[in-house]
């Protein structure tokens, strides 16, 4: 009787909607155990034949709990089942378009832990679960060419972006010199139409001078789907030369 368990595991986060929820279609194939982590499940979401998903519902702005759950539960899987173990980092948020002198202390503090301290805590558990795992061991953190461009009026969400794309490049030095170290990347997917594009594009102009600038890509059509997004993401996620550069843009 042939051998029908999953041989390709991975975690993503912020799955329920957008380019998260596109990737987690297009990861559920034969053969793939899928672990979904956001605040709220999908019922469009359905595993087919030969493949597994859970659903965990949880909020990443208390992001120390959920890596621990998830350092626990790797800890109890079979390593030797899986030919390879992936972290997907895509959640995030977008805090109120503000100067930073008129940031809320709340929305700026939940802005940075989901978008910052939740994707760190989760890689730490992950790579520490998996050390000695004899497959292919990958984190890929979702970040945005704001990471890499200031912009005004979105100091919590560019700053975290930034701290993905730099944590990113300090995990990959200390990968590099251990056995089967895990192979990390930041990237930055392209404008994708998502309830984030029309948070930018629908804010007031007083306050966020880059309005104007975000109208325009919807309106002459520049933004890509959220599932050729996912395609051309996981697409890259599968080259043979992941990792090599620690940041890195789809589009490059």
């Amino acid at each position: 009787m042939p051998n029908t368990l999953p041989h390709h595991l991975t975690i993503l986060t912020g799955a329920s909607r957008g380019m998260g929820l596109a990737m987690a279609e297009q990861l559920l194939q034969a053969g793939h155990h899928l672990v979904c982590i956001s605040r709220q499940s999908n019922a469009q979401l359905v595993a087919p034949a030969s493949s597994v998903l859970e659903q965990w519902q949880a909020d990443l702005a208390d992001s120390l709990p959920v890596a621990q759950r998830l350092g626990t539960w790797l800890a109890q899987q079979d390593a030797a089942q899986w030919a390879s173990v992936t972290l997907i980092n895509n959640a995030g948020m977008l805090a109120q378009l503000t100067p930073l002198r008129d940031a809320d202390g709340t929305d700026l503090a939940q802005a940075l832990r989901v978008g910052l301290e939740a994707p760190m805590q989760l890689t730490a558990a992950f790579l520490g679960a998996t050390r000695g795992w004899p497959g292919q061991r990958r984190v890929l953190n979702i970040s945005s060419g704001l990471g890499r461009r200031a912009m005004a009026a979105s100091a919590a969400y560019c700053a975290a972006k930034a701290g993905m794309d730099h944590f990113t490049r300090c995990v990959a030095l200390d990968e590099a010199g251990q056995v089967n170290g895990a192979k990390v990347c930041s990237l930055a997917p392209g404008v994708i139409d998502t309830d984030m594009q029309a948070q930018l594009r629908g804010a007031d102009a007083g306050a966020f001078a880059d309005q104007g600038a975000f109208a325009d890509l919807h309106r002459n059509r520049q933004l890509t789907s959220p599932g050729d997004a996912a395609a051309r993401v996981l697409a890259y996620l599968g080259r043979g030369d992941f990792g090599v550069e620690p940041v890195a843009d789809v589009r490059g």
